[in-house]
């Protein structure tokens, strides 16, 4: 049995944000090489990609390059020298904090302005002026608020506001939240000042009651409140259509309001739309996906008569475009693609005809720009699938300025015609620096998942000093959560941990995105199991590299990604031997109830996958090395699931290290000091640590 390691109070407390500390680091090997490299990585690629911008009749774009503004003329196939370019505008970044909602809308006329203040709706000139309630009832006695939402509406379902100007400025529409009886976490602020402080937000957790949530429109011209009927004429009920209400907004001509209506498992998911007036809603479209969860906010884009829209559904298994009408008619299909469509660039309503990018090229990550009519006729790949594509369309369709690409090759840029035609090469990367300091581009890979069948993919990324000759340790650096990538086929640039010396690689599991719903479905009720099996198939099937020392292997990441890390080591001992956790859930029941039952399934079907996915029921496993760190104002993963690890690692009586965060929210500990800590743990031999000078 290991001893437990405690700390002993603020001697052993090590603030991470300190920028000059480097304690026993320098004097650690791979320090020296580190230095001298790491600063060099950032500016060792001239990139070859621009940022355009068309001429309204396509007859030719601007862009910067060498500190120059060029004018490139599509037809004459000239480009001049316009001096000088423009300082760029500065943006104003007044955006809420994560997972809060705007105080205020300004409405579309100008002249006017929606606030929230108090718990209660207000409307006023847009200087403040002639300030009118628009409800009086909002208090902390009867826990009703209206124009604000919380925090996993903002955090979890994207709803960045809660009051919607409608087009003609004559109406808005705002949410109400009843949160009696809701259930409220308290979260310790300003340790570090002489008096702390607390932030109290209803949040929700697995298997607790959300909050009753309504739609309300106010009418300016009858002054009239209408409560929107989103449940059929039936109350607020936790578990069917209409337990969450979200990506609220209003038909172009402003004569509903649409909104998204789901319920408690997230299998079924409807778009909306209420008469402002009456209150009656129906439905637009429904989506389900029974065997596990459907996507929340499909992409959607409306034409110009502001009548049809084009509509995104994984319905078939793989995203695809479709083409509705408002009163809910399927006018056409437009993709039946077996791969996931990415985006909608742009849609030229004259020919009728959607241009969008697509994962049809030789893998999932390598976009593709498609054009189809809007019949879902005539589709066709417009790009070379070896390369990775972004890509800037003119106006009129006839070229696009492409970006091409892939994890090892630097990005370069040409002008093609809607041929696949180049007409001109514009930019093209200079990797000579790269190549003179001895960089190394990164390697994809590819091996086989825990299932025994499905293919997956991974990076490897080298240091600049490599010899195949050596034997390297390696550190996994994923985040791993649903739907995520680590794998990509954007130009990577080699990571600059290797110069301390290490192998650092990246993989994917069944979590990917955009392989196709079936595939993600795998993971369904199974979080912590299923993609951390595949993690470590692909850990396992570097083993038979020759520099690769497989007895010395590392994880870290923070948020799913400390979720990760704690997992592979506490999974599969036999591969990982020390982790790095940051700001990890520990347990899905102290998360949010939307993010983790639309993976998890709700508590009462899955009690199984909850209980095996626990860290704390697997602390008497841990074998290797484990660093912990949690900031003690995180209001997103709260502190609550590094403390509850820790209790049962001290139960088990496991040894194992820490590091905190005052007052500081979700974050990661300083890469410093994790690389202390991997190359004391994977480097370094046992008892060399303690002779290193401070």
């Amino acid at each position: 049995m290991k001893k437990v390691l405690f700390l002993s109070g603020l001697l052993m407390l090590i603030f991470t944000q300190n920028g000059q500390a480097q304690d026993k680091l320098k004097n650690m090997p791979g320090y020296d090489q580190y230095s001298k490299m790491a600063p060099q990585l950032r500016g060792s690629v001239d990139y070859g990609t621009i940022s355009a911008k068309w001429a309204e009749d396509g007859s030719s774009f601007q862009y910067v390059k060498d500190g120059k503004l060029w004018k490139y003329d599509v037809k004459k196939k000239t480009t001049e020298d316009l001096g000088t370019p423009p300082r760029p505008e500065r943006r104003s970044w007044n955006r809420p904090a994560r997972g809060r909602q705007y105080a205020s809308a300004e409405a579309p006329n100008g002249q006017l302005k929606a606030f929230h203040k108090d718990r209660n709706m207000y409307i006023s000139n847009a200087d403040g002026s002639n300030v009118q309630a628009i409800t009086t009832d909002g208090n902390m006695e009867n826990k009703m608020k209206y124009g604000i939402a919380t925090w996993v509406y903002g955090e979890e379902l994207g709803q960045n506001t809660a009051m919607w100007w409608s087009p003609d400025s004559k109406k808005v529409a705002f949410y109400r939240f009843n949160e009696q009886g809701a259930k409220q976490y308290y979260v310790l602020l300003d340790q570090l000042k002489m008096y702390d402080s607390l932030e109290v937000m209803s949040y929700p957790k697995v298997g607790e009651p959300n909050l009753p949530v309504d739609l309300m429109v106010y009418d300016l011209e009858t002054k009239k409140t209408t409560l929107l009927d989103t449940r059929g004429g039936k109350s607020f009920e936790d578990g069917p259509l209409g337990t969450y209400l979200y990506g609220v907004e209003w038909t172009p001509d402003g004569s509903e309001l649409l909104f998204h209506s789901t319920n408690r498992k997230q299998d079924i998911m409807e778009l909306r739309a209420a008469d402002p007036v009456t209150g009656k809603s129906r439905t637009v479209v429904r989506e389900e996906w029974l065997p596990s969860f459907t996507k929340n906010t499909p992409e959607m884009r409306w034409l110009e008569d502001g009548k049809r829209f084009i509509w995104a559904s994984e319905r078939t298994g793989f995203n695809n475009y479709y083409l509705y009408n408002v009163d809910g008619t399927l006018e056409a299909t437009i993709t039946n693609h077996p791969f996931e469509v990415a985006n909608i660039v742009m849609v030229d309503e004259k020919k009728e005809q959607l241009y969008y990018m697509a994962r049809s090229g030789e893998n999932h990550m390598k976009m593709q720009l498609h054009r189809v009519g809007l019949d879902g006729k005539k589709d066709t790949r417009m790009t070379d699938p070896a390369y990775n594509h972004s890509v800037s369309l003119s106006p009129d369709g006839k070229y696009f300025i492409d970006i091409q690409q892939t994890h090892n090759i630097a990005p370069f840029t040409n002008l093609v015609d809607s041929k696949g035609k180049v007409i001109a090469e514009l930019a093209k990367s200079d990797m000579t620096k790269f190549n003179e300091l001895g960089f190394k581009t990164v390697e994809a890979f590819t091996f086989t998942a825990a299932d025994g069948k499905t293919e997956l993919h991974g990076l490897l990324h080298f240091p600049s000093n490599f010899d195949p000759n050596k034997k390297y340790p390696l550190i996994l650096a994923n985040y791993g959560g649903p739907a995520t990538n680590e794998f990509r086929e954007t130009f990577t640039m080699p990571s600059s941990l290797t110069e301390y010396g290490f192998l650092v690689v990246d993989v994917d599991g069944r979590n990917v995105r955009g392989r196709g719903k079936r595939m993600l479905d795998e993971i369904y009720g199974k979080l912590g199991q299923v993609e951390m099996d595949d993690f470590a198939e692909g850990i396992k099937s570097l083993y038979d590299r020759p520099y690769f020392d497989k007895n010395r292997v590392g994880v870290y990441g923070t948020s799913y990604g400390g979720t990760t890390s704690a997992t592979c080591l506490l999974r599969h001992p036999d591969v990982f031997h020390a982790a790095v956790v940051n700001s990890a859930v520990t347990d899905w029941r102290y998360y949010d109830n939307i993010y983790t039952e639309r993976y998890m399934n709700l508590l009462e079907n899955n009690l199984e996958g909850y209980e095996k996915f626990s860290l704390m029921n697997q602390a008497d496993q841990l074998e290797g090395e484990i660093m912990i760190f949690f900031g003690t104002s995180d209001n997103n993963v709260h502190p609550q699931n590094s403390l509850a690890f820790i209790n049962a690692l001290q139960k088990a009586g496991k040894s194992f290290e820490m590091q905190i965060g005052p007052d500081q929210g979700h974050t990661a500990l300083d890469s410093r000091r994790m690389m202390e800590f991997f190359i004391e743990h994977l480097v370094m031999k046992n008892g060399m640590a303690l002779d290193l000078k401070r």
